[in-house]
């Protein structure tokens, strides 16, 4: 198993259960590349395909064993292990504060209680998307060692990128709520990384 069919497979694992036009998004393969690859998955009985409005593509157990041993030996066959295991230290330091980060977004202050926020304050919605920006600084840096270890984690600072660049021109579902935000891109990478360096949760 080698190139897009190992990129859809383990993109499934680090998402979940999915369609092409999620697996597309965050592959960067068009949607009919990624079908034709769930495809042959599901032939060879490492993907299952539940129909119906809310269906789509999800692991096998088998898929999930093979995607495993494939990436592993990618990783270790590359020599890149030691720099895939550094570069993820830096994400952990990073990673508490992007989820406080996005306490802030979701919850605010109003005289001393906490409470939802509705975002209709745009200075505070301002102050608290000045914050991501200048946490994705830092984050894109780790990006550049994640991806220098693994080419493949390139695409997440590009997907990061424009999730930050949507929620700035006024699409604030890509803070936290789209599948596509910044949030979610971000607990997708960590799960890419437990999975890639054999980390339980």
């Amino acid at each position: 198993m080698t190139g897009d069919d190992l990129l859809v497979l383990h993109t499934l694992r680090c998402i979940g259960f999915a369609g092409p036009c999620r697996i597309a998004a965050a592959t960067g393969m068009t949607e009919s590349e990624v079908e034709s690859e769930l495809i042959d998955l599901g032939v060879a009985g490492l993907v299952t395909h539940l129909p119906g409005e809310f269906g789509g593509w999800g692991l096998t157990d088998a898929g999930r064993a093979a995607d495993a041993d494939r990436i592993t030996g990618e990783l270790d066959s590359a020599g890149a292990r030691t720099a895939l295991t550094a570069a993820f230290e830096g994400f952990l330091v990073l990673n508490p504060e992007l989820l406080d980060l996005c306490t802030a977004w979701q919850l605010r202050s109003v005289e001393g209680l906490m409470t939802a926020n509705d975002h209709t304050d745009p200075s505070y919605d301002g102050r608290v998307l000045d914050r991501f920006a200048e946490f994705h600084r830092r984050a894109a840096v780790v990006c550049a060692e994640l991806a220098a270890a693994q080419p493949r984690f390139g695409r997440y600072e590009t997907r990061l990128t424009e999730a930050l660049q949507r929620a700035a021109a006024g699409a604030l579902e890509y803070v936290a709520d789209d599948v596509a935000s910044y949030h979610a891109v971000w607990a997708e990478l960590h799960e890419d990384l437990l999975a890639t360096l054999g980390i339980p949760r």
